[in-house]
Formats: structure tokens, C-alpha cells, sequence
């Protein structure tokens, strides 16, 4: 049986869970691949580490040349995360004639064209299912099952620390701060956590979800991105009455040959299936003309969900390694040039919470302002009473985002407008 030999450049959750799954289920693996897998070499930082892995010390190095310039490693696995040196080196690994499995969606979400041409100029493969939602298999559906397919959309809560803390708050009723306490207490959170509440990774990985969907290149600085901070228990309870449910969602759709692609906290209704996805779960919703709607679903982290994914990969490139068909089965997809549509033309509608002074007239003022820029209401609710003022919520029809911030604009100046709290953006679920 033939031999691949891997190194691995990183070795913390996720490469500790691959090394893990790959010796306890390695005589399955090699009955499927035809071969086995030898893990040649780890990149580490700190090489006196205790690490609970039964492999020889003389595995372990410090040094990344030890694995790019050994002629006998045929895939390098790049777990280190972040944009250098891990770009750096997935590049030398092609020039080195290696093939590259990995689950950087950093690097792939700012950098995924180079990298793509890069593979193709060497002829190796890169593979990278579990740079988008850990554990569920979301990237080679899009690319191979999904492939016949037009796809129209795609709504994923890809984040599981944002789907957490909105859980508990929409479940036990704490407020944001509380929750992502709770989070980082549990290891769900980082000590900073700016790039989950942010949306920042979810924006990573709506760009790499866009980019396979619609067949054209999107990076991370072209995705409109807003985090949940602002979301309040109030909100989440004023959504219930209205039957929704709020999200963190990537949300990425074609619109007239243009590429809608977002992320942002959403009104989704109660029904839609992305509305009971909880506590840290992903979930990604695909609406395709032919499949119609299918949504996958399941761990969006963690040491073996993540691992499974890895190892996925690598068990696929050892196949096209033993076959010598590496460079020849994957490789970049994104064969248009699609424009990136503007957030100003987004089409949809919104939920809004202002407390308003509590006196006579002041809501048709307000509804005078939204007609005035073609924003018509669908609903509204006067909720508390607080002191002299009066809080009210609604939710209008759909309405051009434009137009939309241009009444919001307005309405904030009002005299009798005291705040504006909340605006949501609201999810058909169409």
C-alpha cells in the first residue's frame, strides 16, 4: 500500500484533533484511500510543549523549512490561522510541489485568488473544507453536488459565539454584555472577541461561500459587515411578538448579474429553518433553481468537527496523490467577473425602535418623513412609557436601502424624536 507523507504547520485544537483522528481510525482510512498516511513532520512554536499526542518528539520542529524543502512530504496541512506567514508558506509548499489542505479562511477570504493561481501554476491541489463551518461539509457540495445547479442564495450562520450569546439572550434573556461573558468563560469566545461580534469572521466566510456560489471572486473587503453589539433584549423580545427571531447572518444572493454579499443581524421569521438553529450550531441555507432549498447543518467548530473536515481533505488529495491527478480535480471556479452590488441598492424591509416624545402627532410625523422617501410601514407597535417618552417600533415594507437611510436621516433630526435605538434589517424568508 503506498505511503503519503504529511506535515502539518500548526499544532493547537484543530491540529492536535487532526493528528488524533487520523491515527485512531487510520486502518478506515487507508481501506478508502487506498493508502496511508505518515505524519512526517509538525511545525510548532514552543517545542517543550506537553502535548497529549502519541507521536516521537523528533516529529515536533520549530522551523517551517523542515517541512517545505523535505522532498518526501507530498501535503502540507496548514492549521496556524491568520494571513502571514501562513500565506507565505501555503505558496512555498506549491513551489515545493506539495499539494495544500487547509482551514485558513483568513488567507483564502483576502488572498484566495493568488493562492488559487498558485495551485494552478504548479499543478497541486488546495483543499479547504473546513475554512467555512468547521465540521459540516459545505464547500465541495457548492462546488461538485451543487455544481448543475443556478444557485440564487445563500444564508448561513457561520459564527457559533454570535448564535451563542444571541441564544442566550433570546432564551434566558441576558443582555449582550452577560452572554459573551458567558461565552469567553466557556471557551467560545476570545479574550477579544472583536472579530466574531463584529462579524468580521462570518464576513470571511460569506466571501469564500460567494465565491464558490456564483462562480466569481470575492474578497473580504468587498462584504457590507455589522456585528451584533447593539442587538438588546429588547429587540430580541419585541422580534418574538412580531414572530421572528434574530441572527447573525452571512447573506449572499445574485441580483440582476450583480453579487448582494453581507453580513448583518437579521429579523428572519420564526418558520424559516435557519430560526432554530441554536447555542453554537451552523447552519447554511442554499437555494438553488434546480435542488430548490437545502440547508446543511451541524458544528461550526471544535477540535473534531473542524478535524473532520481536515482529514476529509487530506484523505481526498491522498487519493489524487496515489493516482497522480494532483492539480487536475480542484482548483478555482471563479470563471466570472461579477460586479459587487452596493449596499445602498439593497431591496428588503426594516424594523426600527425609537422613543419619541409621548404627545399627539408625532407618529404620523414620522410616517410623513418615511412616504416622503417611498418607505411605506407595515406595522407598528407603542411599547413603554418612559417618563415624558414613548417608545414605538416598526417595521416597514420593502423599501430601496437608500431611500431608506435617507428617511432615517431625516427622522433622527426630528424635534419631537428622542432616539433612535434599533434598525434591524428584516428577512422575508421567501
Amino acid at each position: 500500500m503506498d505511503i503519503v507523507k504529511i506535515g502539518l504547520l500548526g499544532c493547537g485544537v484543530v491540529g492536535s484533533g487532526v493528528v488524533k483522528q487520523l491515527l485512531r481510525n487510520q486502518d478506515e482510512i487507508a481501506m478508502n484511500t487506498g493508502c496511508r498516511f505518515e505524519i512526517k513532520r509538525i511545525l510548532v512554536r514552543d517545542l517543550n510543549k506537553q502535548r497529549s499526542l502519541d507521536l516521537p518528539r523528533e516529529i515536533f520542529t520549530d522551523q517551517a523549512e523542515d517541512i517545505l524543502n523535505d522532498p518526501e512530504i507530498q501535503i502540507v496541512v496548514e492549521l496556524m490561522g491568520g494571513i502571514e506567514p501562513a500565506k507565505n508558506y501555503i505558496l512555498a509548499a506549491f513551489a515545493k510541489g506539495k499539494n495544500v489542505v487547509t482551514a485558513n479562511k483568513d488567507v483564502l477570504a483576502a488572498h484566495g485568488q493568488e493562492i488559487f493561481a498558485a495551485a494552478a501554476e504548479y499543478e497541486k491541489d488546495i483543499r479547504f473544507e473546513a475554512s467555512v463551518a468547521g465540521g459540516i461539509p459545505i464547500i465541495q457540495p457548492l462546488k461538485e453536488s451543487l455544481a448543475g445547479n443556478r444557485i440564487k442564495r445563500v444564508l448561513g450562520i457561520v459564527n457559533g459565539t454570535t448564535n451563542y450569546i444571541l441564544t442566550k439572550m433570546s432564551m434566558e434573556g441576558k443582555d449582550f454584555a452577560e452572554a459573551l461573558t458567558e461565552a469567553q468563560e466557556l471557551g467560545y469566545a476570545e479574550a477579544d472577541p472583536s472579530a466574531d461580534v463584529d462579524g468580521l469572521d462570518a464576513a470571511r466566510k460569506i466571501a469564500i461561500l460567494a465565491s464558490i456560489a456564483f462562480r466569481t471572486r470575492v474578497s473580504f473587503d468587498q462584504v457590507y459587515v455589522e456585528g451584533i453589539r447593539n442587538i438588546s433584549t429588547l429587540d430580541i423580545a419585541y422580534a418574538k411578538e412580531l414572530g421572528y427571531t434574530i441572527k447573525l447572518l452571512g447573506v449572499a444572493q445574485e441580483v440582476d448579474g450583480e453579487v448582494d454579499v453581507r453580513v448583518h443581524p437579521v429579523l428572519i421569521p420564526d418558520r424559516h429553518p435557519l430560526a432554530s438553529v441554536n447555542d453554537v450550531y451552523n447552519a447554511v441555507f442554499v437555494e438553488g433553481d434546480a435542488v430548490g432549498q437545502t440547508m446543511f447543518f451541524g458544528p461550526g467548530a471544535g477540535e473534531f468537527p473542524t478535524a473532520s473536515s481536515v482529514v476529509g481533505d487530506i484523505m481526498a488529495v491522498g487519493k489524487h496523490v496515489r493516482l497522480g491527478i494532483t492539480g487536475r480535480l480542484t482548483g478555482c471556479t471563479c470563471y466570472y467577473h461579477k460586479h459587487i452590488r452596493s449596499i445602498g441598492r439593497l431591496n428588503c424591509s426594516y424594523y426600527l425602535r425609537l422613543l419619541v416624545q409621548d404627545q399627539p402627532g408625532v407618529l404620523a410625523k414620522i410616517a410623513g418623513v418615511l412616504a416622503e422617501h417611498q418607505v411605506s410601514i407595515a406595522s407598528v407597535l407603542q411599547k413603554r412609557t418612559l417618563a415624558h417618552l414613548a417608545e414605538i417600533v416598526i417595521v416597514t415594507h420593502q423599501v430601496i436601502e437608500a431611500d431608506f437611510r435617507a428617511a432615517m436621516a431625516e427622522i433622527r433630526d426630528l424635534p419631537p424624536v428622542d432616539k433612535v435605538d434599533s434598525v434591524i434589517r428584516v428577512e422575508s424568508g421567501e
